[in-house]
């Protein structure tokens, strides 16, 4: 059996902003923090001894994309990658459902965001029914099996779920057909999937059960930009202060 975590419940989770935190003060504590991100991974790439995976995960329109631009905007290109899975080629199919992805994990002294990711197909595919319920739990041992490859091997993992709520979705969609500068991200399938939105929701919980015990899952409040910006930004940063790096001496 894979290894479980404890049991989340995304509909008792909330999807926007918690009290206690004002736009302003997290706006300024994002600042500095992309600012750390920027120079830790400096130290990260001229030591060239560990490297980042960060896997986004999330419904359509909850904002991974905007996520990305604004939290490493600062980082130089030469230190990160974005890679996005859509629906597999020909020749991934042909293959085993992890051959493709892990052609795009982070060599040493690189970060490496997944715009979703492996997961993928044990959500999608098990939503639609095009996998059996043994092959989705056989995936998930795989899914365990494989990020542990990557930490063993020097990769530190996190693990974001961008939690948005279905009215915030509607929102956005609607807004990919309204305005100009968004034509461009609107598919009329991303509506014939907000039909299965509970199916959605339980296979993402499940994830989160059984691919969350060695490496836990972020559930990020995504419905306003700014905390999910905020959130993110503290994530990263703490991951990359705990891999205790630093510039390289003289040989």
């Amino acid at each position: 059996m894979s290894n479980t975590f404890q049991r989340i419940d995304l509909s008792k989770k909330n999807t926007q902003a918690p009290e206690g935190i004002t736009k302003s003060e997290g706006k300024k504590v994002f600042k500095k923090n992309i600012d750390q991100i920027e120079e830790l991974q400096n130290k990260l790439l001229a030591a060239n001894e560990q490297s980042l995976l960060i896997i986004m995960q999330g419904m359509d329109a909850s904002g991974k994309d905007g996520a990305v631009r604004k939290v490493f905007k600062q980082i130089s290109p030469s230190g990160i990658r974005v890679q996005s899975f859509k629906k597999p080629t020909d020749l991934e199919f042909a293959h085993d459902f992890l051959w493709r992805v892990h052609q795009h994990v982070p060599e040493k002294g690189m970060i490496q965001i997944f715009n979703r990711s492996h997961y993928e197909d044990v959500l999608i595919q098990r939503v639609h029914g095009w996998i059996n319920e043994e092959t989705v739990h056989k995936r998930f041992n795989h899914i365990n099996n494989f990020e542990q490859l990557l930490e063993d091997s020097g990769t530190q993992i996190i693990k974001i779920f961008l939690h948005t709520s279905k009215d915030e979705q509607l929102i956005q969609l609607n807004e990919r057909k309204t305005d100009p500068t968004k034509h461009w991200k609107h598919n009329d399938n991303d509506f014939k999937e907000r039909e299965h939105w509970d199916e959605y929701m339980k296979a993402y919980e499940d994830v989160f059960h059984f691919c969350g015990s060695t490496i836990p899952w972020h559930i990020v409040p995504a419905d306003n930009n700014w905390y999910k910006e905020y959130l993110i930004s503290e994530i990263v940063k703490d991951k990359l202060i705990s891999m205790n790096l630093s510039y390289p001496s003289l040989k």
